[in-house]
């Protein structure tokens, strides 16, 4: 990489050129066509989606393919898409990989870090680092498989290792890149077991900077601007991707990308979460968003100044909510602080 890289800067991956080196991370349950609209609408250069089973796209499973799979159009205005599937059989990747490709992903990446205990018991996720041959397979299986419709990049993302202390995501990171064709490497420098826990290691994530010819994309520990730029700037990595530090922060891009000096007022943060409930609706219908945008509002209520009390109280109401003209009527009250009980 160039000296003195500018997280502004564009770069390529594979045959990509992606417009600066902020990405969104893949989120489990959470990263949908609109959660990374948002993140492009704030600045992300690259986005990937939540975690796709390969085995639920081969055999057409109704919920993955038409709406976990879904891409938007105005996603690919501001940059590429990424679609993130998991699975350990070579032949259900390279399936998956190929109406991947025909469903209109920029890039395809391979989760070889979820800690999860029940992805994991399956071969898939962190569990093909202590399977390598197996993971160097179902690599090559998703380039090829997406070749068979059209070549795009694959990438893998990994963890350090599965146990505290190991390091064998960076071995298996150099041979995806020389035997399996991978363009790029996800790196989290923290061990599976640790799942969020402790400190990143960004010392390995520099060694493996220096040693694999191919970008490497550094995940982990970013949850705000100040540490992601000084990540950034330690490792030498190509690209950082945000992931829990981007929950209900979409802000975080701006600051990254567009040099946003501060966070959200809370007329942003009320107008964000107005522009979630319609996309999810678009998405979902309004019985099914009702209870998926549950799990949003706690980290959007985070980032408003209200007392401890008032914070929870609000919070219970909008888990409680039966209907989405409910969940609006608190947020509207939220509005007006004359109407907020403290």
């Amino acid at each position: 990489m160039a000296d003195a890289a500018s997280l502004t800067d564009s770069w390529r991956l594979g045959s990509l050129e992606v417009p600066n080196r902020v990405m969104l991370a893949p989120l489990a349950g959470i990263g949908n066509w609109f959660v990374r609209l948002q993140a492009k609408r704030y600045g992300a250069g690259m986005t990937v989606s939540e975690m796709l089973s390969s085995y639920a796209i081969h055999y057409g499973n109704e919920k993955t393919c038409t709406e976990m799979l879904r891409i938007d159009p105005r996603e690919h205005a501001a940059g590429p898409v990424s679609i993130q599937l998991f699975g350990d059989d070579p032949a259900m990747m390279r399936s998956a990989a190929a109406s991947v490709a025909d469903a209109g992903a920029d890039a395809i990446d391979i989760n070889m870090g979820c800690p999860v205990a029940k992805v994991q018991k399956t071969g898939a996720g962190a569990a093909l680092l202590d399977d390598p041959e197996r993971a160097v397979a179902v690599a090559r299986a998703a380039v090829e498989g997406a070749a068979e419709v059209r070549a795009l990049p694959v990438t893998a993302k990994l963890r350090s290792g599965v146990r505290t202390g190991e390091t064998s995501g960076f071995e298996l990171a150099q041979r995806l890149v020389e035997e399996a064709g991978v363009a790029a490497i996800a790196f989290h420098p923290r061990s599976a077991a640790v799942h969020h826990k402790g400190s990143p290691d960004y010392e390995l994530v520099a060694r493996l900077v220096a040693a694999l010819p191919a970008p490497v994309i550094l995940t982990g520990g970013l949850d705000d601007a100040d540490a992601a730029r000084e990540a950034f700037r330690l490792t030498g990595a190509h690209a950082v991707m945000l992931a829990r530090g981007a929950l209900g922060n979409p802000w975080l891009f701006a600051q990254l990308v567009k040099g946003r000096p501060e966070g959200p007022s809370p007329q942003e943060v009320l107008d964000e979460l107005d522009w979630l409930i319609e996309r999810a609706v678009e998405h979902l219908g309004e019985p099914r968003a009702t209870r998926y945008l549950r799990k949003f509002y706690p980290w959007y209520l985070a980032r408003l100044p209200l007392p401890a009390r008032t914070a929870r109280r609000i919070s219970e109401t909008l888990q409680t909510a039966d209907t989405l003209s409910d969940a609006r009527h608190v947020l509207e009250a939220i509005r007006q602080p004359s109407t907020v009980a403290v």
